[in-house]
């Protein structure tokens, strides 16, 4: 990591940053893939099978890597927010997020007073357990990052405007939900699907903000940063250990048939 730049700071620079999402719910396999390289790793309580009892630890674990912690809320709200940010996360990632009223809340809730209204509790795991006191609470508004969904078409549409709010660092494509809103389900070849990524991608840039995905090829990056993104999630630790395991697997029956 650049000396004297927050991961923050590398969002909004635009420096490709590649990361995984952590669907196991396992402390062990997110320190495996938090030191594998990655600028970033993603606690997922949206769709993973962990859930607040693992919460805790699987951030502990990422803790003694280079990674950046994030987490995913299953529902943006202030408190599933406020909750993953105590516990230490640097940033969160908010599901579904279709309108720029919706956004300006959400905004509010990552941040504590006066910028937003993030509820100010110093004895945390996110403020070091007291040990700068009510001094190192400010500047935390300035260091985590606010990634917003962008898996609808209302979402593609307000993405323009969602991306001007201030606290809005990133915004986030997910494949699965916005190919099956557009009716296309999966075809992330479709042309329709292009557009609205090739969307999401100009609202970013041309507001200053970065534009992330959830790559279901490494192939398709190169696509994708044509386009103006620059923060890639590569698949889950779930996927990928599943596609690791088979293609050993398959290997090694090959070379016995």
């Amino acid at each position: 990591m650049p000396v004297g730049r927050t991961f923050r700071q590398r969002v909004l620079a635009r420096e490709l940053l590649v990361g995984t999402f952590l669907n196991l719910g396992s402390p062990a396999a997110a320190e495996v893939c938090a030191h594998a390289g990655l600028d970033w790793v993603l606690v997922d309580l949206e769709h993973g099978a962990g859930g607040d009892g693992e919460l805790l630890g699987m951030l502990q674990a990422i803790a003694g890597s280079d990674a950046t912690a994030l987490v995913r809320v299953e529902q943006a709200t202030r408190l599933r927010i406020g909750r993953a940010l105590d516990l230490g996360a640097e940033g969160v990632m908010m599901p579904r997020v279709e309108t720029a009223a919706e956004a300006t809340e959400i905004a509010t809730w990552l941040r504590y007073p006066p910028a937003g209204v993030r509820g100010v509790a110093v004895f945390t795991r996110g403020l070091a357990y007291g040990a700068g006191g009510h001094a190192s609470v400010a500047p935390r508004n300035d260091e985590l990052v606010g990634m917003f969904q962008i898996e609808s078409r209302q979402a593609v549409d307000s993405a323009s405007d969602i991306a001007a709010i201030d606290g809005v660092d990133v915004l986030f494509v997910g494949p699965a939900d916005l190919s099956h809103a557009l009716g296309i389900p999966g075809q992330i070849d479709h042309a329709d699907y292009q557009a609205a990524v090739d969307s999401v991608g100009r609202a970013a840039r041309d507001r200053g903000k970065a534009a992330g995905v959830l790559l279901w090829r490494p192939e398709d990056v190169d696509r994708y940063a044509a386009l103006g993104y620059s923060f890639f999630s590569v698949s889950s630790e779930a996927a990928l250990m599943q596609a690791a395991v088979r293609a050993e697997a398959s290997d090694v029956r090959s070379r016995l048939a």
